[in-house]
C-alpha cells in the first residue's frame, strides 16, 4: 500500500499543531505500517521551505520512512485537466496548479492520499482514497 502524504499532514507532525499534530501523528504511523509513504515534488518543496533549513528538513522527512517520488507525465496531464475543469467551472486562483499536482500525484502513482483537504481532492480527482487523519 502506497499512501501520499500531504503537505499539511507532515506540518502538523513537524510543527507540533495542538489540534491537528496528534492525529496527524497517528494517521502517519498507521499509513507506514501498511507500506511506503511517498511525498511528490511538491510536498517535498513546501516541506523544505516550511523548514527553513533543508537538512533539517530531510531529517525530519527520513524519520517518517517517507520517499521523494516526482510525479510522471501522467499524473501532470491528470493535474492539467483537473485544473482546467476547477477553473472553467469558476473556481477561483486560490487554488492553483500545484495543489491539482499533489491530488494527480496520489491518483495515477500511490493508492491513497493522507490530508486534511479531503473535500477538494474528493470533489476533482474521483477514484482517489482520501484518508482524512482527522476523522
Amino acid at each position: 500500500m502506497i499512501t501520499a502524504v500531504d503537505t499539511n499532514v507532515l506540518i502538523d507532525v513537524f510543527a507540533g499543531d495542538a489540534r491537528f499534530g496528534p492525529g496527524s501523528r497517528d494517521a502517519l504511523e498507521r499509513a507506514r505500517n501498511e507500506g511506503a509513504l511517498v511525498l511528490s515534488d511538491v510536498v517535498w518543496a513546501e516541506t523544505v521551505a516550511a523548514f527553513g533549513e533543508p537538512d533539517a528538513a530531510e531529517a525530519a522527512i527520513a524519520t517518517l520512512g517517507a520517499t521523494f517520488s516526482a510525479p510522471t507525465r501522467e499524473a501532470g496531464t491528470a493535474a492539467a485537466t483537473a485544473w482546467r475543469a476547477y477553473r472553467t467551472a469558476g473556481g477561483p486562483r486560490s487554488r492553483v496548479v500545484s495543489d491539482f499536482l499533489v491530488g494527480a500525484h496520489a491518483l495515477v502513482q500511490a493508492d491513497r492520499l493522507l490530508t486534511r483537504d479531503r473535500g477538494f481532492y474528493r470533489r476533482y480527482f474521483s477514484g482517489l482514497t482520501v484518508l482524512d487523519p482527522t476523522a
